[in-house]
Protein backbone atom coordinates (compact mmCIF):
# COMPACT_ATOMS: atom_id res chain seq x y z
CA UNK A 1 0.00 0.00 0.00
CA UNK A 2 2.43 2.16 1.25
CA UNK A 3 4.76 1.65 -1.89
CA UNK A 4 1.73 1.97 -4.32
CA UNK A 5 1.08 5.68 -2.31
CA UNK A 6 4.97 6.47 -2.88
CA UNK A 7 4.30 5.51 -6.95
CA UNK A 8 1.17 7.84 -7.20
CA UNK A 9 3.06 10.28 -5.27
CA UNK A 10 6.00 9.83 -7.93
CA UNK A 11 3.76 9.93 -10.95
CA UNK A 12 2.38 13.32 -9.56
CA UNK A 13 5.37 15.01 -8.86
CA UNK A 14 7.32 13.83 -12.43
CA UNK A 15 4.11 15.48 -13.93
CA UNK A 16 4.03 18.92 -11.90
CA UNK A 17 7.82 19.01 -12.71
CA UNK A 18 7.30 18.15 -16.37
CA UNK A 19 4.84 21.12 -16.54
CA UNK A 20 6.55 23.27 -14.64
CA UNK A 21 9.55 22.99 -17.52
CA UNK A 22 7.23 23.26 -20.47
CA UNK A 23 5.88 26.64 -19.00
CA UNK A 24 9.15 27.72 -18.38
CA UNK A 25 10.48 27.10 -21.67
CA UNK A 26 7.58 28.89 -23.12
CA UNK A 27 8.21 31.83 -21.18
CA UNK A 28 11.92 31.40 -22.48
CA UNK A 29 10.83 31.06 -25.71
CA UNK A 30 8.61 33.82 -25.34
CA UNK A 31 11.15 35.99 -23.86
CA UNK A 32 13.47 35.19 -26.73
CA UNK A 33 11.02 36.30 -29.19
CA UNK A 34 10.72 40.35 -29.34
CA UNK A 35 7.51 42.54 -29.40
CA UNK A 36 7.37 45.18 -32.69
CA UNK A 37 10.13 47.80 -32.53
CA UNK A 38 8.18 50.85 -31.35
CA UNK A 39 6.99 53.26 -28.46
CA UNK A 40 4.20 53.08 -26.26
CA UNK A 41 4.30 57.18 -25.36
CA UNK A 42 2.80 58.72 -22.11
CA UNK A 43 1.17 57.04 -18.85
CA UNK A 44 -2.22 55.90 -20.11
CA UNK A 45 -2.64 57.74 -23.41
CA UNK A 46 0.15 56.87 -25.13
CA UNK A 47 0.56 57.72 -28.55
CA UNK A 48 -3.26 59.02 -28.76
CA UNK A 49 -3.05 62.34 -28.84
CA UNK A 50 -0.40 62.48 -31.74
CA UNK A 51 -2.55 59.79 -33.68
CA UNK A 52 -5.87 62.00 -33.42
CA UNK A 53 -4.39 65.21 -34.19
CA UNK A 54 -2.83 63.70 -37.73
CA UNK A 55 -6.64 62.42 -38.54
CA UNK A 56 -7.87 66.33 -37.85
CA UNK A 57 -5.55 67.16 -40.72
CA UNK A 58 -5.43 67.22 -44.93
CA UNK A 59 -3.06 64.11 -44.69
CA UNK A 60 -3.10 61.97 -41.72
CA UNK A 61 -0.52 59.17 -43.47
CA UNK A 62 2.77 61.03 -41.57
CA UNK A 63 1.07 59.16 -38.00
CA UNK A 64 1.91 55.85 -39.92
CA UNK A 65 4.42 56.82 -42.32
CA UNK A 66 6.99 58.24 -39.71
CA UNK A 67 6.96 55.03 -37.38
CA UNK A 68 6.99 52.60 -40.46
CA UNK A 69 10.58 54.79 -41.51
CA UNK A 70 11.70 54.55 -37.65
CA UNK A 71 10.45 50.80 -36.76
CA UNK A 72 9.23 49.34 -39.92
CA UNK A 73 6.24 48.32 -41.31
CA UNK A 74 5.15 46.28 -38.22
CA UNK A 75 5.50 48.52 -35.25
CA UNK A 76 4.53 48.54 -31.58
CA UNK A 77 2.23 51.91 -30.27
CA UNK A 78 -0.22 52.57 -27.38
CA UNK A 79 -3.93 54.20 -28.18
CA UNK A 80 -6.89 54.41 -27.35
CA UNK A 81 -5.74 53.00 -23.94
CA UNK A 82 -4.37 49.85 -25.01
CA UNK A 83 -1.01 48.38 -26.28
CA UNK A 84 -1.54 47.82 -30.38
CA UNK A 85 0.24 46.46 -33.22
CA UNK A 86 -0.22 48.68 -36.19
CA UNK A 87 0.71 46.41 -39.57
CA UNK A 88 1.46 47.97 -42.76
CA UNK A 89 2.76 45.15 -44.44
CA UNK A 90 0.09 43.50 -46.84
CA UNK A 91 1.14 39.69 -46.21
CA UNK A 92 0.13 40.28 -42.43
CA UNK A 93 -2.68 42.06 -42.68
CA UNK A 94 -4.01 39.03 -45.02
CA UNK A 95 -2.62 37.15 -42.20
CA UNK A 96 -4.93 38.80 -40.09
CA UNK A 97 -7.89 39.19 -41.48
CA UNK A 98 -7.63 35.29 -42.75
CA UNK A 99 -7.07 33.96 -39.09
CA UNK A 100 -10.34 36.29 -37.63
CA UNK A 101 -11.97 33.90 -35.21
CA UNK A 102 -9.07 31.20 -34.61
CA UNK A 103 -6.31 34.06 -33.52
CA UNK A 104 -7.83 37.03 -33.79
CA UNK A 105 -11.54 38.57 -32.78
CA UNK A 106 -12.85 41.97 -34.06
CA UNK A 107 -11.89 44.82 -31.19
CA UNK A 108 -12.37 47.77 -31.88
CA UNK A 109 -11.40 51.00 -29.28
CA UNK A 110 -13.41 51.47 -26.81
CA UNK A 111 -14.81 55.10 -27.55
CA UNK A 112 -16.04 53.32 -31.04
CA UNK A 113 -17.35 50.45 -29.14
CA UNK A 114 -19.70 52.30 -26.65
CA UNK A 115 -20.99 54.39 -28.75
CA UNK A 116 -22.06 51.90 -31.52
CA UNK A 117 -23.30 49.61 -28.81
CA UNK A 118 -22.73 46.25 -27.90
CA UNK A 119 -24.59 44.41 -30.83
CA UNK A 120 -23.54 46.56 -33.42
CA UNK A 121 -22.90 43.94 -36.36
CA UNK A 122 -19.45 45.66 -35.76
CA UNK A 123 -19.25 44.12 -32.12
CA UNK A 124 -21.34 40.62 -32.31
CA UNK A 125 -19.84 37.64 -32.42
CA UNK A 126 -21.07 33.52 -32.28
CA UNK A 127 -25.11 32.83 -33.27
CA UNK A 128 -26.47 36.35 -33.17
CA UNK A 129 -23.76 38.16 -35.76
CA UNK A 130 -24.25 34.96 -37.95
CA UNK A 131 -28.14 35.36 -37.74
CA UNK A 132 -27.75 39.52 -38.63
CA UNK A 133 -25.09 39.30 -41.46
CA UNK A 134 -27.43 36.42 -42.71
CA UNK A 135 -30.64 38.47 -42.89
CA UNK A 136 -27.99 41.44 -43.53
CA UNK A 137 -26.61 40.12 -46.94
CA UNK A 138 -30.48 38.31 -47.85
CA UNK A 139 -32.28 41.98 -47.75
CA UNK A 140 -29.36 43.07 -49.29
CA UNK A 141 -29.40 40.76 -52.37
CA UNK A 142 -33.07 41.03 -52.91
CA UNK A 143 -35.21 42.26 -55.61
CA UNK A 144 -36.06 45.64 -52.79
CA UNK A 145 -32.66 46.85 -53.49
CA UNK A 146 -33.27 47.18 -57.24
CA UNK A 147 -36.96 48.12 -57.18
CA UNK A 148 -36.60 50.33 -54.45
CA UNK A 149 -32.91 51.98 -53.84
CA UNK A 150 -32.67 52.96 -57.27
CA UNK A 151 -35.65 54.82 -57.11
CA UNK A 152 -35.29 56.12 -53.87
CA UNK A 153 -31.71 57.67 -54.29
CA UNK A 154 -32.51 58.67 -58.09
CA UNK A 155 -35.59 60.65 -56.68
CA UNK A 156 -33.78 62.08 -53.64
CA UNK A 157 -30.10 63.10 -55.06
CA UNK A 158 -32.79 64.68 -58.00
CA UNK A 159 -34.38 66.71 -55.44
CA UNK A 160 -31.39 67.98 -53.51
CA UNK A 161 -29.28 68.89 -56.87
CA UNK A 162 -32.27 70.99 -57.41
CA UNK A 163 -32.13 72.61 -54.09
CA UNK A 164 -28.87 73.81 -54.50
CA UNK A 165 -27.69 77.36 -54.96
CA UNK A 166 -24.63 78.80 -56.94
CA UNK A 167 -22.28 78.12 -54.28
CA UNK A 168 -22.38 75.15 -51.84
CA UNK A 169 -20.49 73.20 -48.64
CA UNK A 170 -20.03 70.13 -50.75
CA UNK A 171 -19.25 67.91 -48.08
CA UNK A 172 -22.03 69.06 -45.66
CA UNK A 173 -24.59 68.53 -48.44
CA UNK A 174 -23.31 64.86 -49.10
CA UNK A 175 -23.95 64.18 -45.95
CA UNK A 176 -27.28 65.07 -45.61
CA UNK A 177 -28.02 63.08 -49.19
CA UNK A 178 -26.52 60.20 -47.43
CA UNK A 179 -28.43 60.05 -44.08
CA UNK A 180 -31.44 61.31 -46.07
CA UNK A 181 -31.23 58.29 -48.04
CA UNK A 182 -30.30 55.60 -45.25
CA UNK A 183 -32.96 56.93 -42.62
CA UNK A 184 -35.15 55.86 -45.74
CA UNK A 185 -33.82 52.52 -46.64
CA UNK A 186 -33.81 51.26 -43.09
CA UNK A 187 -36.90 52.53 -41.78
CA UNK A 188 -38.79 53.91 -44.82
CA UNK A 189 -39.22 57.85 -43.21
CA UNK A 190 -38.63 60.62 -45.98
CA UNK A 191 -36.69 64.10 -45.61
CA UNK A 192 -38.23 66.19 -42.93
CA UNK A 193 -37.64 67.82 -39.06
CA UNK A 194 -36.74 64.78 -37.65
CA UNK A 195 -34.45 63.40 -40.02
CA UNK A 196 -32.26 66.55 -40.09
CA UNK A 197 -32.78 66.41 -35.89
CA UNK A 198 -31.48 62.91 -35.57
CA UNK A 199 -28.97 63.50 -38.38
CA UNK A 200 -27.17 66.70 -36.04
CA UNK A 201 -26.93 63.81 -32.95
CA UNK A 202 -25.14 62.10 -34.92
CA UNK A 203 -22.71 64.84 -36.12
CA UNK A 204 -21.89 64.41 -32.19
CA UNK A 205 -21.62 60.84 -31.87
CA UNK A 206 -19.47 60.15 -34.82
CA UNK A 207 -16.78 62.97 -33.52
CA UNK A 208 -16.64 61.10 -30.43
CA UNK A 209 -15.40 57.65 -32.53
CA UNK A 210 -11.47 59.09 -31.82
CA UNK A 211 -11.02 60.46 -28.79
CA UNK A 212 -9.95 59.27 -25.21
CA UNK A 213 -12.82 57.01 -23.94
CA UNK A 214 -12.88 58.77 -20.26
CA UNK A 215 -15.61 60.78 -20.64
CA UNK A 216 -13.82 62.77 -17.59
CA UNK A 217 -11.23 64.10 -19.36
CA UNK A 218 -13.01 64.21 -23.09
CA UNK A 219 -15.99 67.19 -23.53
CA UNK A 220 -15.80 65.77 -27.10
CA UNK A 221 -16.70 62.29 -25.59
CA UNK A 222 -19.41 63.54 -23.13
CA UNK A 223 -21.12 65.10 -25.75
CA UNK A 224 -21.46 62.38 -28.02
CA UNK A 225 -22.66 60.19 -25.40
CA UNK A 226 -25.76 62.61 -24.61
CA UNK A 227 -26.14 62.41 -28.30
CA UNK A 228 -25.80 58.88 -28.48
CA UNK A 229 -28.57 58.71 -25.69
CA UNK A 230 -30.63 60.63 -27.72
CA UNK A 231 -30.21 58.68 -30.88
CA UNK A 232 -31.24 55.35 -29.15
CA UNK A 233 -34.39 57.18 -27.39
CA UNK A 234 -35.58 58.19 -30.83
CA UNK A 235 -34.95 55.16 -32.81
CA UNK A 236 -36.51 52.77 -30.01
CA UNK A 237 -39.76 54.82 -30.32
CA UNK A 238 -39.65 54.33 -33.88
CA UNK A 239 -39.08 50.23 -33.48
CA UNK A 240 -41.87 49.78 -30.67
CA UNK A 241 -43.94 51.57 -33.04
CA UNK A 242 -43.14 49.66 -36.16
CA UNK A 243 -43.20 46.43 -34.15
CA UNK A 244 -46.71 47.23 -32.86
CA UNK A 245 -47.92 48.10 -36.69
CA UNK A 246 -46.23 44.84 -37.65
CA UNK A 247 -48.55 42.81 -35.15
CA UNK A 248 -51.69 44.41 -37.00
CA UNK A 249 -50.44 42.89 -40.00
CA UNK A 250 -49.16 46.35 -41.33
CA UNK A 251 -45.67 46.05 -42.78
CA UNK A 252 -42.88 48.17 -45.17
CA UNK A 253 -40.18 46.56 -47.08
CA UNK A 254 -37.27 48.04 -45.34
CA UNK A 255 -34.27 46.98 -43.31
CA UNK A 256 -36.58 47.82 -39.98
CA UNK A 257 -38.98 45.34 -41.50
CA UNK A 258 -36.80 42.57 -42.51
CA UNK A 259 -35.11 42.84 -38.53
CA UNK A 260 -39.00 42.37 -37.29
CA UNK A 261 -39.71 39.80 -38.78
CA UNK A 262 -36.51 38.20 -38.76
CA UNK A 263 -36.17 34.11 -38.36
CA UNK A 264 -35.89 32.63 -34.78
CA UNK A 265 -38.32 35.24 -33.58
CA UNK A 266 -36.74 38.70 -34.90
CA UNK A 267 -34.34 40.44 -32.78
CA UNK A 268 -35.05 42.11 -29.35
CA UNK A 269 -35.56 46.24 -29.40
CA UNK A 270 -32.13 46.55 -27.68
CA UNK A 271 -29.98 44.59 -30.56
CA UNK A 272 -32.61 46.46 -33.42
CA UNK A 273 -31.20 49.71 -32.19
CA UNK A 274 -28.02 49.15 -32.05
CA UNK A 275 -27.63 47.58 -35.24
CA UNK A 276 -29.47 50.71 -36.75
CA UNK A 277 -27.07 52.88 -35.11
CA UNK A 278 -24.42 51.19 -37.03
CA UNK A 279 -26.28 50.76 -40.26
CA UNK A 280 -26.46 54.82 -40.22
CA UNK A 281 -22.90 55.64 -39.48
CA UNK A 282 -21.72 53.69 -42.07
CA UNK A 283 -23.76 55.32 -44.70
CA UNK A 284 -23.62 58.34 -43.59
CA UNK A 285 -20.00 59.24 -42.94
CA UNK A 286 -18.17 56.74 -45.57
CA UNK A 287 -20.37 57.53 -48.85
CA UNK A 288 -20.71 61.13 -48.34
CA UNK A 289 -17.01 61.27 -47.95
CA UNK A 290 -16.50 58.88 -51.08
CA UNK A 291 -19.17 61.50 -53.25
CA UNK A 292 -17.04 64.75 -52.00
CA UNK A 293 -13.80 63.40 -52.77
CA UNK A 294 -14.68 62.00 -55.70
CA UNK A 295 -15.82 65.62 -57.24
CA UNK A 296 -12.22 67.06 -56.01
CA UNK A 297 -10.63 64.49 -57.84
CA UNK A 298 -12.63 65.11 -60.98
CA UNK A 299 -12.18 68.80 -60.61
CA UNK A 300 -8.31 68.30 -60.30
CA UNK A 301 -8.48 65.52 -63.13
CA UNK A 302 -10.09 66.83 -66.52
CA UNK A 303 -9.32 64.14 -68.52
CA UNK A 304 -10.92 61.47 -65.93
CA UNK A 305 -13.89 64.01 -65.53
CA UNK A 306 -14.44 64.24 -69.53
CA UNK A 307 -14.62 60.45 -69.58
CA UNK A 308 -17.15 60.44 -66.81
CA UNK A 309 -19.72 63.01 -68.46
CA UNK A 310 -19.44 61.39 -72.20
CA UNK A 311 -20.52 58.10 -70.23
CA UNK A 312 -22.97 59.45 -68.57
CA UNK A 313 -24.49 61.42 -71.39
CA UNK A 314 -24.70 58.20 -73.63
CA UNK A 315 -26.84 57.35 -71.18
CA UNK A 316 -28.50 59.94 -71.09
CA UNK A 317 -28.85 60.91 -74.47
CA UNK A 318 -31.23 57.73 -74.93
CA UNK A 319 -33.89 58.69 -72.25
CA UNK A 320 -36.39 61.67 -71.60
CA UNK A 321 -34.80 64.54 -69.64
CA UNK A 322 -37.73 63.81 -66.85
CA UNK A 323 -37.03 59.75 -66.74
CA UNK A 324 -35.10 58.10 -64.19
CA UNK A 325 -32.18 55.69 -64.52
CA UNK A 326 -32.93 52.09 -64.66
CA UNK A 327 -30.79 48.79 -63.73
CA UNK A 328 -29.64 48.24 -66.53
CA UNK A 329 -28.32 51.94 -66.63
CA UNK A 330 -26.49 51.43 -63.17
CA UNK A 331 -25.29 48.32 -64.49
CA UNK A 332 -23.62 50.17 -67.74
CA UNK A 333 -21.00 52.75 -65.69
CA UNK A 334 -17.78 51.01 -66.48
CA UNK A 335 -15.49 54.13 -65.69
CA UNK A 336 -17.80 55.45 -62.99
CA UNK A 337 -17.15 52.49 -61.09
CA UNK A 338 -13.12 53.24 -61.59
CA UNK A 339 -13.77 56.38 -60.37
CA UNK A 340 -15.19 54.93 -57.24
CA UNK A 341 -12.63 51.95 -56.58
CA UNK A 342 -9.57 54.72 -57.02
CA UNK A 343 -11.31 57.26 -54.72
CA UNK A 344 -11.58 54.14 -52.11
CA UNK A 345 -8.26 53.44 -52.60
CA UNK A 346 -6.21 56.52 -52.56
CA UNK A 347 -8.32 58.44 -49.87
CA UNK A 348 -11.02 55.44 -47.65
CA UNK A 349 -12.06 57.41 -44.82
CA UNK A 350 -11.81 53.67 -43.41
CA UNK A 351 -8.28 52.89 -43.49
CA UNK A 352 -7.91 49.59 -41.32
CA UNK A 353 -9.43 47.18 -38.92
CA UNK A 354 -9.15 46.44 -35.50
CA UNK A 355 -8.28 43.02 -34.47
CA UNK A 356 -7.55 41.72 -30.77
CA UNK A 357 -5.40 38.40 -30.62
CA UNK A 358 -6.94 35.57 -28.73
CA UNK A 359 -3.34 33.67 -27.57
CA UNK A 360 0.24 34.80 -28.41
CA UNK A 361 0.65 35.21 -32.36
CA UNK A 362 3.95 35.01 -33.96
CA UNK A 363 4.48 36.87 -37.20
CA UNK A 364 7.19 38.08 -38.78
CA UNK A 365 9.84 36.85 -35.93
CA UNK A 366 8.16 39.07 -33.19
CA UNK A 367 5.41 38.32 -30.71
CA UNK A 368 2.53 39.84 -30.23
CA UNK A 369 1.00 38.67 -26.72
CA UNK A 370 -2.14 37.29 -26.32
CA UNK A 371 -5.21 40.36 -25.75
CA UNK A 372 -3.21 43.27 -27.06
CA UNK A 373 -4.70 44.77 -29.97
CA UNK A 374 -3.78 44.63 -33.85
CA UNK A 375 -4.46 47.08 -36.61
CA UNK A 376 -4.58 46.11 -40.08
CA UNK A 377 -3.78 49.50 -42.00
CA UNK A 378 -5.17 49.23 -45.81
CA UNK A 379 -4.91 52.66 -46.35
CA UNK A 380 -0.65 52.18 -45.91
CA UNK A 381 -0.41 49.59 -48.47
CA UNK A 382 -2.55 51.48 -50.80
CA UNK A 383 -0.20 54.32 -50.84
CA UNK A 384 2.79 52.31 -50.78
CA UNK A 385 4.66 52.79 -54.46
CA UNK A 386 6.04 48.98 -54.14
CA UNK A 387 1.99 48.17 -54.55
CA UNK A 388 0.80 50.93 -56.68
CA UNK A 389 2.76 53.14 -59.62
CA UNK A 390 2.62 56.72 -58.35
CA UNK A 391 0.57 55.08 -55.38
CA UNK A 392 -0.58 58.92 -54.19
CA UNK A 393 -1.79 60.42 -57.57
CA UNK A 394 -5.63 59.76 -58.50
CA UNK A 395 -5.49 57.25 -61.39
CA UNK A 396 -8.88 55.78 -62.37
CA UNK A 397 -7.34 54.15 -65.24
CA UNK A 398 -5.27 51.44 -63.38
CA UNK A 399 -8.53 49.78 -62.30
CA UNK A 400 -8.62 49.24 -66.89
CA UNK A 401 -5.07 47.77 -67.30
CA UNK A 402 -4.95 45.61 -64.15
CA UNK A 403 -1.93 47.79 -63.00
CA UNK A 404 -3.51 47.01 -59.28
CA UNK A 405 -1.86 44.93 -56.59
CA UNK A 406 -4.86 44.80 -53.91
CA UNK A 407 -4.35 41.84 -51.56
CA UNK A 408 -7.06 43.68 -49.12
CA UNK A 409 -9.44 43.95 -52.22
CA UNK A 410 -11.96 46.81 -52.40
CA UNK A 411 -14.99 45.29 -51.15
CA UNK A 412 -12.77 44.28 -47.72
CA UNK A 413 -11.94 48.13 -47.58
CA UNK A 414 -15.68 48.69 -48.21
CA UNK A 415 -17.18 45.83 -45.80
CA UNK A 416 -15.60 46.73 -42.53
CA UNK A 417 -18.58 47.83 -40.71
CA UNK A 418 -21.82 45.99 -42.14
CA UNK A 419 -20.67 43.59 -44.62
CA UNK A 420 -21.34 43.72 -48.72
CA UNK A 421 -24.99 44.98 -48.05
CA UNK A 422 -23.64 48.47 -47.55
CA UNK A 423 -21.04 47.71 -50.85
CA UNK A 424 -23.93 47.93 -52.71
CA UNK A 425 -25.73 50.87 -51.16
CA UNK A 426 -22.45 52.93 -51.73
CA UNK A 427 -22.02 51.91 -54.85
CA UNK A 428 -25.28 52.25 -56.01
CA UNK A 429 -25.55 55.71 -54.23
CA UNK A 430 -22.34 57.21 -55.93
CA UNK A 431 -23.25 55.63 -59.17
CA UNK A 432 -26.65 57.96 -59.74
CA UNK A 433 -25.26 61.19 -57.44
CA UNK A 434 -22.64 61.08 -60.09
CA UNK A 435 -24.70 60.88 -62.97
CA UNK A 436 -27.00 63.27 -62.09
CA UNK A 437 -24.15 65.42 -60.37
CA UNK A 438 -22.60 65.42 -63.94
CA UNK A 439 -26.10 66.14 -65.71
CA UNK A 440 -25.75 69.31 -63.00
CA UNK A 441 -21.98 70.08 -64.24
CA UNK A 442 -23.60 69.76 -67.90
CA UNK A 443 -26.18 72.30 -68.09
CA UNK A 444 -25.24 74.63 -64.87
CA UNK A 445 -22.17 77.38 -65.40
CA UNK A 446 -21.83 79.99 -62.66
CA UNK A 447 -20.83 83.35 -63.57
CA UNK A 448 -17.28 83.84 -65.34
CA UNK A 449 -17.43 80.74 -66.72
CA UNK A 450 -16.38 78.08 -64.25
CA UNK A 451 -17.71 75.11 -63.83
CA UNK A 452 -20.23 73.71 -61.07
CA UNK A 453 -17.73 71.16 -60.10
CA UNK A 454 -15.67 74.19 -59.12
CA UNK A 455 -18.16 75.64 -57.65
CA UNK A 456 -19.28 72.85 -55.42
CA UNK A 457 -15.89 72.29 -54.09
CA UNK A 458 -15.66 75.72 -52.48
CA UNK A 459 -16.00 76.09 -49.00
CA UNK A 460 -16.47 79.85 -49.04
Amino acid sequence: MAFSIAIALLSISLTALLLLLLLLLRASRRRRIPLPPGTLGLPLVGETLQLISAYKTENPEPFIDERVGRFGTLFTTHVFGEPTVFSADPETNRFILQNEGRLFECSYPGSIANLLGKHSLLLMTGGLHKRMHSLTMSFANSSIIRDHLLVDIDRLVRLNLDSWSDRILLMEEAKKITFELTVKQLMSYDPGDWTESLRKEYVLVIEGFFTLPFPLFSATYRRAIKARTKVAEALTLVVRRRRKESETGAKKEDMLGALLAGDGGGFSDEEIVDFLVALLVAGYETTSTIMTLAVKFLTETPLALAQLKEEHEKIRANKNRSEGLQWNDYKSMPFTQCVINETLRVANIISGVFRRTMTDVQIKGYMIPKGWKVFASFRAVHLDHEYFKEARTFNPWRWQVGEIFLLMRLQELSTLYVGKGDVNFVYTTNRVTGHQAVQLMSTHRSEGGQGCARDMNSRE
